[in-house]
């Protein structure tokens, strides 16, 4: 049997023209991993919030991203009903064929997937997370070969307004679903802990936070005095140094960055 090492992938662009490292990080990932693995990796990117045009089933696997936005308010726009359509194609892909196509569902793409499957409650966060957080392992009995070689905890970087809590037990079992990953506890606040990955299948896998966030790039990014002052003004000076700090601690979100997408590279490509 021939060896694979030419891949397709699209990546699903969720961030509507708005300027962002998301896309940067994604992109050097792919370009890293195949130079590391001798492969060719070639992508197409498809601004579906700006066309309702999703990718067709002509690619190896897909990654659509974060973006800016209510995944909320969104309901019944033409590029949705697309998003929700081509999720569908691919799953009925997978459902009929011996070679299935993998899918990584990142931050608003995440808060999506959740709200076409019903995983959970879709709402506003009472405050914007922002910044580098600790992130738990729902449970040590799932193996998550995406998760391989992380610790527990974690540390991701986040960004978002919106949340899904209050999981729907009954639906996730029932698609034989699971949930990965939860925010960081904290005993004094009486507030529900969101969901922060899940496995919604065999190979559709997301992530609420960050798994492309590259430490130096973000480090350097954010050290830009007029990006600093954004940060600074909307989060005070306090979570700015700390974002610095932590961004330079190759235990934390370098960690993340080199095992997270990697591990869904293998997976995706046979590699591993």
């Amino acid at each position: 049997m021939e060896i694979k090492t030419t891949f397709k992938v699209a990546i699903i662009d969720m961030y509507q023209g708005v300027a962002n490292q998301g896309m940067r990080c994604i992109k050097e990932l792919l370009n890293t991993y195949a130079d590391s693995n001798s492969l060719t990796i070639d992508f197409d990117t498809y601004d579906i919030r700006n066309t309702a045009i999703a990718p067709d089933l002509n690619y190896d696997f897909y990654i659509s991203t974060g973006g800016p936005g209510s995944p909320i308010e969104s309901t019944g726009t033409n590029w949705e009903n697309a998003f929700f359509a081509w999720i569908k194609n691919v799953e009925d892909h997978n459902n009929a064929n011996e070679i299935k196509k993998r899918v990584l569902f990142i931050c608003h793409s995440f808060q999506l997937a959740c709200k076409y499957y019903n995983i959970g409650n879709l709402c506003s966060r009472k405050s914007t997370s922002f910044g580098v957080f600790p992130i738990h392992m729902f449970s040590n009995d799932v193996a998550e070969p995406v998760f391989e070689g992380l610790k527990n905890p974690f540390y991701v970087v986040d960004s978002r307004d919106y949340q899904v809590i209050d999981p729907n037990f009954d639906v996730i079992q029932k698609m034989g679903a699971s949930i990965l990953a939860i925010e960081k506890e904290r005993p004094h606040i009486p507030l529900p802990r969101a969901i922060m990955a899940m496995r919604f299948n065999k190979y559709f896998i997301g992530t609420q936070f960050h798994p492309e966030a590259d430490a130096q790039g973000m480090s350097m990014y954010f050290q830009i005095e007029e990006r600093k002052k954004v940060v600074i003004e909307n989060h005070g000076e306090a979570k700015w140094k700390s974002m610095v700090e932590q961004l330079a601690d190759p235990e934390k979100i370098m960690y993340t960055y080199n095992h997270i997408i990697p591990n869904f590279l293998d997976m995706a490509t046979g590699n591993g």
